[in-house]
């Protein structure tokens, strides 16, 4: 079966930014999603497109294909008191935004009262080499498609 709009695919993937491993799937537990419904980066979900369980392949992606392009006003100045607890250079934490979601962000320096913080994501533009494996593919249930993501066995699962 080839990976098509609304199948549930396995990869298995080491992803590298310069040379170096930044990420990869852990061996015998690939990386679950549902074509076509935007659970991965876009470059990477159409280099998926049309392929079948056993195709290995590499793909470069740009950052716009990727996690977008670095944008330095995600930078931004925030008070040390905004902090419950102490605050490590490089640590991410997680602020709730208007709209109630979560926007992780990293911290890049500490200043007295001030910490500078990049909301960022922390692969904003780079270069992303991933080397792929397609596990499976198979059609998605219609549970899967309505909530929009692929089900695994060990997923604990509740959208109540």
């Amino acid at each position: 079966m080839k990976i098509t709009q609304d199948t549930v695919v396995e990869i298995d993937y080491t992803l590298t930014v310069d040379g170096e491993i930044v990420d990869r799937s852990e061996p015998g537990e690939p990386l679950t999603y549902l074509q076509g419904h935007s659970n991965i980066i876009p470059g990477l979900e159409r280099a998926l497109e049309g392929k079948m369980a056993g195709d290995m392949f590499q793909e470069i992606i740009q950052p716009e294909d990727g996690y977008g392009p670095r944008d330095e006003d995600n930078v931004e100045e925030l008070a040390r008191e905004d902090f419950e607890d102490d605050v490590e250079i490089g640590e991410t934490y997680y602020a709730q935004a208007e709209d109630g979601s979560v926007i992780p962000f990293t911290v890049l320096e500490i200043d007295g009262d001030n910490v500078k913080v990049d909301f960022n994501p922390p692969l904003a533009g780079q270069v992303l080499t991933f080397d792929v494996t397609v596990v499976g593919v198979r059609e998605a249930t219609a549970e899967e498609l309505e909530h929009g993501h692929a089900h695994t066995p060990e997923m604990e699962h509740d959208h109540g």
